[in-house]
């Protein structure tokens, strides 16, 4: 039998340093998990928020429907208001100063970073729009329209 300095068998080395890394790699873990715990954040619903809402200043999203109407550019010019519906018929009023995205329209989902405000109005620092499964850029709208069968048939990819 082999014994090294420390006094250990081989093996028994082996199995020291396997107890050590995976000891390692679970504090890795947890420590990432610690520091990314504020990271994670999903999104309140219109009711949710109504309902029981976040302190104010809180960073946190607010995803919904963009209701149709409601969407106003105030007098400077990129400062945009515009009420968020969900399920129900909470509703949460929301502002934002910046470029809004393409896709943004009255009627479309939002999902907004921000913050509630003491007066209830969420002031979003990011906004993305949400489209459905039937997006088509609006370089290519129409295109479809002029393929013929054939081209169409060549130009999609099938798979069994």
């Amino acid at each position: 039998m082999t014994e090294t300095s420390t006094g250990l068998r081989a093996k028994h080395q082996r199995m020291v340093l396997v107890v050590i890394a995976i000891v390692a790699v679970i504090a890795a873990g947890l420590l990432a998990a610690y520091a990314l715990r504020n990271q994670a954040n999903f999104f309140y619903l219109p009711e949710q928020m109504s309902a029981n809402p976040p302190e104010a200043g809180k960073a946190v999203r607010l995803g919904g429907m963009v209701q149709p109407g409601s969407l106003e550019t105030l007098d400077d010019g990129i400062t945009v208001a515009f009420v968020v519906t969900g399920n129900e018929t909470a509703t949460i009023p929301v502002r934002y100063s910046g470029i809004l995205p393409d896709l943004f329209v009255e009627g479309s989902g939002v999902v907004a970073d921000g913050s509630l405000q003491e007066n209830g109005t969420f002031l979003a620092t990011n906004l993305l729009a949400k489209h459905d499964e039937n997006y088509v850029p609006r370089e290519l709208e129409g295109l479809e329209q002029h393929q013929s069968p054939e081209q169409s048939y060549t130009t999609t990819m099938y798979t069994d």
